[in-house]
């Protein structure tokens, strides 16, 4: 289910890299308005659960019984989590102004903002999926996994938006 979350952020992600592009050459119409209310709703609904699921499910376990590397790896990815709220607010800020038609274009500084948001989403997830996720299926067992599974759709209302 995290994996799937990830493939579902990197759709996003791409989403805003084509909305940027959209509006770089067509300008802030109406659907680029739309793209913008699409990002803006998975970044501030989805996203979150995905990173709750893995601060209450993967990093106290990998906190816990890890390698040190490993252990160490999880401080750095759940000060990125810090650190994407940040960005996320910052980033945001722009794509409302855009969907609501407040502006017809990115500024430098909003491609500053943008670029940092996803930049460090996608470094995150590399981090997640290459060594987090692998250390984390070696500490459980299916049974475990599924409960797991089970406790994040009950928590999405059964809903497996993440």
């Amino acid at each position: 289910m995290l994996e799937a979350c990830h493939e579902r952020v990197q759709r996003t992600l791409a989403l805003l890299g084509r909305l940027r592009e959209h509006v770089r050459q067509q300008g802030a119409d109406e659907s680029a308005r739309q793209a913008a209310r699409d990002v803006l709703r998975y970044f501030d609904i989805a996203a979150p659960l995905h990173h709750e699921d893995e601060e209450l499910h993967v990093f106290p376990l990998l906190l816990a019984q890890a390698k040190p590397e490993v252990q160490t790896l999880v401080q750095r990815l759940q000060q990125d989590h810090v650190e994407m709220v940040a960005d996320w607010a910052a980033a945001r800020a722009p794509l409302i102004d855009l969907a609501e038609g407040q502006i017809q274009a990115f500024t430098d500084g909003h491609s500053v903002l943008l670029d940092r948001f996803a930049e460090r989403y996608a470094d995150h997830i590399r981090h997640e999926e290459h060594q987090a996720y692998p250390a984390a299926l070696c500490l459980l067992d299916f049974a475990a996994l599924d409960r797991v599974g089970r406790e994040m759709a009950v928590r999405r209302g059964a809903h497996q938006d993440g």
